[in-house]
C-alpha cells in the first residue's frame, strides 16, 4: 500500500510472514521462563555489565522510573529487582547500543526503510542528532539546534491561525516536559493537544468525571492488600502491566478473591510464578483468577446488569447486600437504576453476554458477600463505541456495594504509558479549563485560548481536511498508535511540516509532512546533565503519586537534548525573546520550572521537595468522598444502554490485542509465547466452531475486511490460529491491524477509536 505523494512509502511495512511455530498456551506467568528471556534480551541490546546494573535502579527510589507502563512501585521496592519481563525490554530497547546517525539516513532513505516491519525499523537504534528531511528528498540529512529551532518557528510563523498547528503528546513524557509543552502551545494560541489518553482512557476519564468527580482512579496500590474481591475487566496484566501480579498475589495470599471478565482466558490471570520466591520458581506458584467469565466481545454491560439484577434480587430478599447508608447519604439515581435494570429480563441479558449462568451466579454469590471490592479495567472496556458507559456499569456496581473511600476498594483504570496520567493532570488536554487559564494567567502573564481545541481523532481529520498544516510530536509513534492507518497517513503526508521529538526510529519518521524533523532526545535511563549536576524530573503513576526519575546512563550521543530544553528551544526561537514567558530560562531550569507548576496546578506546591523518596499522592476526592463538584453533590447512578451490535452470519466483532513482545507500538520480538504463537504477528486468533463453518483450517492465510461509510479497508494475509475465544469473536494484533478500525468509528462523548469491536468479514487469501 503506497500513498500518492512524492516520496512512496509504504504505511504499513512488510507483510511477509516470518516462520510461525505453534505450541499450548501457557498456564501461568513469569517464573524462570520470564528470567531467562528477560535476561537474554536485555544482554543482546545493552551487553551483560551495563544490563545489569541498569536494572537494578529501575523503579528504585533514587533511581530512574520504568519507561513501560505505568504500574506504581511500593512503598519499598525489591533489592532483588523492582521490575517485569516487560519493563526489561524496554529499558533495552531505550539503551540499546545500536545508533542511527547520518551514516545510516545516507545509506537507507525513507522510502527503503518504509517497507521494513515495524519490528525492524524500531531495532535499528537511537537517533543520535538532529535530521532533516527537506521537500522533494527521500533521505534525512543533518541539521543544527537552531537551525532545527529556526525551520519550526518560521513554519509556525507562517500559518494563517495558531489553530493550524497540532501539538501531540506521548504519555512517555516528563510532568516537567509535558507542562511546558502545554504552556507553550497556549502561549502560541491554541489548545490543538491532542495526546495518547484520547485512544485508551479518555473513555475513562469522561466516565470517572461525570459519576464521581474526577477523571481518575481511587485506589492506591496497598488497597489491593485488604481487597475482599479484585474484578480484573478487559485488561492482561501478565503481559500489559505484569508487576501487577504480585499485587493480586498478595491479594490472593491475604484471603481475597479474584474475578476475570474477558473474552481469552490470559495466562498471567490463571497462575503466576513470582520468581522472586521460592514457590514461584520451584513450586507452582499462585493461582489467581476463582472465576473466569468469558463475556462475549463488548458484551460486558449486558453481563455487568444481569449480576446487578441478581444481586438486587437478593437485597430484596436479604436486605443487606447493598449498602443502603453508604447509597442514602452519597448517592444520586438508585431508584432509577433499579427501574431500568428491571427493564431486561434475565435470559436476555444471559444470551448476550455468551457467560453461563452458573459462573454467573457464583459471581453474585461472592459479590453479595464482600464490601471491599476493587474494579480494574483497560483497554477492553473503554475502545468502543460505548466505551464511557461499559466504565459507568462499573461505578454503579461500586456504588451500590459502597465500595469507595475504604481501604481496599475502589476504581482502578490500568494506564499504559507511564506517565500518560501525569501529562493530564500537568496540562496537556483539548478541552478548556477556565481554572487553569486563570492560573497561567496570575503566573506567566498571558491570557491562554479559549476555544476548545482537536482531539486525537479531530487532529487527524483536520490534517486530512488541509485545516491543520503543521504536527508537533512530543514522543510517540502517531502513524502507526491511530486508527485508520491509510487515512491517518494521508494526513500527515498533508503537513507543511511534520516534527518528532524522538529516542528512536519509528514508522511516524517515515510517514511525514513536505519538510520533517527528527529531534533526538534523552531516554528515562539516560543522565540528565547540567553544569556538572544531575536533574531530575518526576512522573505521575497509575494511581496518582509523583515521584522522581533520575536517569544513569551515558546518553546515546552528546548531541541530545532534553524534552524540556526542546520545547524551550523551540519557544525561543518563535518568540524571539519577546514574550512574557523566559523559555530558554524555564526549560534549562528544573527546580524553577516546578516551583512555576506549583503555582499553577494544583498538588504542585513543594513539590521540589515532596517528590523525594517515594514521592507524594495527589488530592482526589473519592479518597475523601468528596462529591460536592457534581450535581446535589452525589456521586452518579447512570443509566447505561445495551451494545448496538447485529452481525450478519458472515460478520466477525475484531478486538485489536498486543502481544506478549509488544509494548503499545512498540514491537520488542515476534513471539506471544503466552498465547502459544513463535515468531510471527500476522495471526488471527479464531474459535475452532467458526474455523469449521468457514471451512478454514489452521494456518490458513485470510484477508481481513471492514466497511463503514461504504468504504472497505482490508488487512492482507493472516494466519488463522484455533484459540478459546467466543464465537464470533476474533482478535489480532495491533498495529497491523489498526487499518481495519475507521477514524470515525468512536466512543460516544470521549472519541477514543472502537479499536476493540470493529465489525469486519474475511476471505481466503489468494497470496
Amino acid at each position: 500500500m503506497k500513498n500518492s505523494s512524492k516520496r512512496k512509502v509504504s504505511t504499513i511495512g512488510s507483510t511477509e510472514f516470518t516462520g510461525i511455530r505453534l505450541s499450548e498456551p501457557a498456564t501461568y506467568a513469569a517464573g524462570p521462563k520470564a528470567v531467562k528471556v528477560t535476561l537474554e534480551h536485555t544482554f543482546r541490546e545493552m551487553g551483560v555489565f551495563r544490563a545489569l546494573n541498569t536494572l537494578s535502579h529501575m523503579n528504585q527510589k533514587d533511581g530512574f522510573d520504568c519507561p513501560g507502563c505505568a504500574w506504581p512501585d511500593p512503598e519499598k521496592p525489591s533489592k532483588l529487582g523492582e521490575y517485569c519481563e516487560n519493563g526489561a525490554k524496554a529499558l533495552s530497547e531505550e539503551a540499546t547500543t545500536k545508533r542511527v546517525d547520518r551514516a545510516f539516513f545516507a545509506q537507507y532513505s525513507v522510502e527503503e526503510l518504509s517497507h521494513w516491519s515495524d519490528y525492524h525499523i524500531g531495532k535499528s537504534g537511537r537517533l543520535t542528532e538532529p535530521m532533516v528531511l527537506r521537500p522533494g528528498s527521500i533521505h534525512y540529512e543533518p541539521i543544527t539546534w537552531d537551525g532545527a529551532f529556526e525551520v519550526i518557528a518560521k513554519e509556525l510563523q507562517q500559518l494563517a491561525s495558531p489553530d493550524e498547528a497540532i501539538f501531540y503528546t506521548s504519555g512517555r513524557s516528563s510532568n516537567e516536559a509535558a507542562f511546558l509543552y502545554g504552556l507553550f502551545s497556549r502561549a502560541y494560541g491554541t489548545n490543538n493537544m491532542p495526546d495518547c489518553s484520547n485512544m485508551c482512557h479518555e473513555s475513562s476519564g469522561v466516565a470517572l468525571g461525570e459519576t464521581l468527580g474526577i477523571g481518575k482512579g481511587s485506589v492506591k496500590l496497598e488497597d489491593f492488600y485488604e481487597a475482599e474481591v479484585v474484578m480484573v475487566i478487559g485488561q492482561n496484566p501478565g503481559t500489559n502491566h505484569p508487576r501487577m501480579l504480585s499485587a493480586l498475589e498478595k491479594c490472593k495470599v491475604n484471603g481475597g478473591k479474584v474475578i476475570a471478565i474477558n473474552p481469552l482466558e490470559e495466562a498471567g490471570l490463571i497462575r503466576f510464578k513470582n520468581p522472586q520466591e521460592i514457590k514461584g520458581v520451584l513450586g507452582a506458584g499462585e493461582s489467581i483468577t476463582d472465576i473466569h467469565l468469558q463475556v462475549k466481545i463488548n458484551q460486558d454491560i449486558p453481563l455487568l446488569k444481569l449480576i446487578l439484577k441478581k444481586l438486587a434480587s437478593l437485597d430484596q430478599q436479604q436486605g443487606n447486600v447493598f449498602d443502603h447508608e453508604f447509597i442514602k447519604r452519597y448517592t444520586e439515581g438508585y431508584e432509577a437504576l433499579l427501574e431500568d435494570l428491571n427493564k431486561y429480563s434475565d435470559q436476555e441479558l444471559l444470551e448476550l453476554s455468551g457467560v453461563s449462568e452458573s459462573a454467573i451466579d457464583k459471581t453474585v454469590a461472592l459479590l453479595a458477600e464482600k464490601k471491599k471490592i476493587i474494579i480494574c479495567w483497560a483497554m477492553g472496556l473503554t475502545q468502543h463505541k460505548n466505551g464511557v458507559e461499559n466504565i459507568k456499569e462499573c461505578v454503579n456496581l461500586l456504588l451500590l456495594k459502597g465500595s469507595l473511600g475504604k481501604p481496599g476498594a475502589g476504581t482502578c483504570p490500568v494506564r499504559g504509558h507511564s506517565n500518560v496520567q501525569g501529562d493530564r493532570t500537568v496540562g496537556i488536554m483539548h478541552y478548556v479549563s477556565e481554572e487553569l487559564n486563570q492560573a497561567i494567567e496570575k503566573t506567566f502573564g498571558f491570557k491562554a485560548p479559549t476555544k476548545e481545541g482537536y482531539d486525537t481523532v479531530r487532529a487527524v481529520q483536520a490534517m486530512h481536511e488541509g485545516r491543520a498544516k503543521v504536527f508537533v510530536g512530543l514522543g510517540g509513534n502517531f502513524a502507526s498508535a491511530v486508527s485508520d492507518t491509510e487515512y491517518t497517513a494521508e494526513a500527515l503526508q498533508n503537513c507543511t511540516l511534520t516534527v518528532n521529538i524522538s529516542t528512536k526510529l519509528n514508522r511516524t519518521h517515515l510517514v511525514t509532512g513536505k519538510t520533517a524533523l527528527l529531534l533526538p532526545t534523552l531516554g528515562r535511563s539516560d543522565l540528565d546533565m547540567k553544569d556538572g549536576k544531575p536533574r531530575f524530573f518526576t512522573v505521575e503513576n497509575s494511581m496518582g503519586k509523583v515521584h522522581r526519575s533520575k536517569g544513569m546512563l551515558a546518553p546515546a550521543s552528546d548531541n541530545l537534548k532534553s524534552e524540556p530544553e526542546i520545547v524551550g528551544g523551540i519557544a525561543d526561537a518563535y518568540f524571539k525573546s519577546n514574550h512574557a514567558v523566559d523559555w530558554k530560562n524555564l526549560s534549562a531550569d528544573y527546580e524553577l520550572l516546578r516551583e512555576k507548576m506549583g503555582l499553577v496546578l494544583n498538588g504542585f506546591k513543594d513539590v521540589n521537595r515532596k517528590s523525594e523518596g517515594s514521592g507524594y499522592y495527589l488530592p482526589n476526592n473519592v479518597r475523601e468522598l468528596d462529591f460536592s463538584k457534581l450535581p446535589n453533590q452525589k456521586a452518579q447512578f447512570s443509566i447505561n444502554g445495551l451494545p448496538g451490535h447485529k452481525l450478519t452470519p458472515n460478520e466477525f466483532i475484531l478486538m485489536t490485542i498486543r502481544s506478549h513482545d509488544q509494548f503499545n507500538t512498540t514491537i520488542y520480538g515476534l513471539n506471544d509465547r503466552y498465547r502459544g504463537v513463535h515468531n510471527e504477528r500476522r495471526v488471527v486468533f479464531m474459535n475452532i466452531k467458526d474455523m469449521e463453518r468457514f471451512n478454514l483450517k489452521k494456518l490458513d492465510v485470510i484477508n481481513l475486511m471492514s466497511n463503514y461509510d461504504q468504504k472497505e479497508r482490508k488487512a492482507l494475509k493472516f494466519l488463522v490460529v484455533p484459540y478459546n475465544i467466543p464465537e464470533g469473536n476474533i482478535a489480532s494484533y495491533y498495529p497491523e491491524t489498526n487499518v481495519l478500525v475507521p477514524y470515525n468509528q468512536y466512543a460516544d462523548k470521549s472519541y477514543t477509536p472502537i479499536s476493540k469491536s470493529v465489525v469486519v468479514t474475511l476471505e481466503k487469501s489468494r497470496l
